[in-house]
C-alpha cells in the first residue's frame, strides 16, 4: 500500500470499521482479517485494536465479552444508536467528497 493511500485511509478507517460492525458484530481480529481480504493488506492488528478502544470510549459501539476457545474472552463490537448516527454522517460526508472529486476529475463541470 502506498504512503498516499495509507494517509487517506487513516481519515476513513473509523467509518470503515463502523460500517463493518453495522453489518454484524465482530471482534478485532475478524475485522482485521476482513480488511485484509478486501485488499487492505498493510493494516496492522494494533491499528484496529487502538481504533476499537477509541470508538468504544466515544460510545459508538456496544461491547460484549464472549468466551474464546483459546485464551481470554473476546470483545465483540456491535454498532449502537450513537454509532449509527455517526456512520450516517460519515456516509453523507463521503458522498459529498466523492461527488466533488468526480466533478474535479471531469474538469470542474
Amino acid at each position: 500500500m502506498s504512503k498516499r493511500m495509507t494517509e487517506m485511509l487513516k481519515g476513513t478507517l473509523e467509518g470503515i470499521v463502523l460500517a463493518i460492525v453495522s453489518n454484524r458484530p465482530a471482534y478485532g481480529y475478524e475485522i482485521t482479517a476482513w480488511l485484509r481480504e478486501q485488499g487492505f493488506s498493510d493494516i496492522a492488528e494494533g491499528t484496529i485494536y487502538a481504533l476499537l478502544v477509541r470508538i468504544e470510549k466515544r460510545g459508538l459501539v456496544d461491547v460484549e465479552k464472549v468466551p474464546s476457545e483459546k485464551g481470554p474472552p473476546r470483545k465483540v463490537y456491535s454498532l449502537n444508536a450513537q454509532g449509527q448516527e455517526y456512520l450516517e454522517e460519515f456516509w453523507g460526508t463521503w458522498s459529498f467528497l466523492t461527488e466533488r472529486l468526480e466533478q474535479l476529475r471531469e474538469g470542474g463541470r
